[in-house]
């Protein structure tokens, strides 16, 4: 019997399952993220290809991202340098791919996913013009009422 067979063998496919939890999570196909960026903006384009290293599939709008972001129903003072759309919710500015993934999993009541400003050391933000420059953020969670809450710290030292 060959090892896959013997594991999965268990009693419930429950118990099979739950021996493997993460890879489960990881084996579903993430939605395409769509982004509104800026053509000449850098650190969006740095940002797309970070998420893409982690296998986000991107689809990419060079129109700029204000009418994107109030479309989408988020209150312009989360606004940063890209609006992005991926399974429902916004995901604004240099936002880690692990929070996404979190956030996709978890599925929240929640407008999105945003890091206010573009704190250098962010993805996207972490290119060589940097230097080991890497400032503390937040990611920050938009409920559906316009308020948020932290979902994620990024302090380093």
């Amino acid at each position: 019997m060959k090892r896959r067979s013997f594991v999965c063998a268990a009693p419930t496919a429950w118990a099979c399952a739950s021996l493997f939890p993460v890879a489960v999570a990881n084996a579903s196909a993430l939605p395409v993220m769509q982004v509104w960026k800026d053509p000449n903006c850098g650190c969006c384009k740095d940002w797309m290809r970070y998420l893409e290293r982690d296998g986000f599939k991107m689809q990419a709008f060079d129109t700029g991202n204000v009418e994107a972001r109030k479309r989408l129903g988020l209150p312009a003072k989360y606004g940063s340098c890209h609006t992005a759309l991926i399974g429902g919710y916004v995901i604004e500015g240099h936002v880690n791919a692990r929070e996404i993934r979190r956030l996709l999993l978890e599925k929240p009541k929640a407008i999105g996913l945003v890091v206010p400003g573009m704190p250098i050391g962010s993805p996207g933000m972490d290119g060589p013009e940097y230097g080991q420059r890497k400032d503390p953020y937040d990611v920050v969670l938009v409920l559906p009422d316009g308020g948020s809450r932290v979902y994620q710290s990024y302090h380093r030292g």
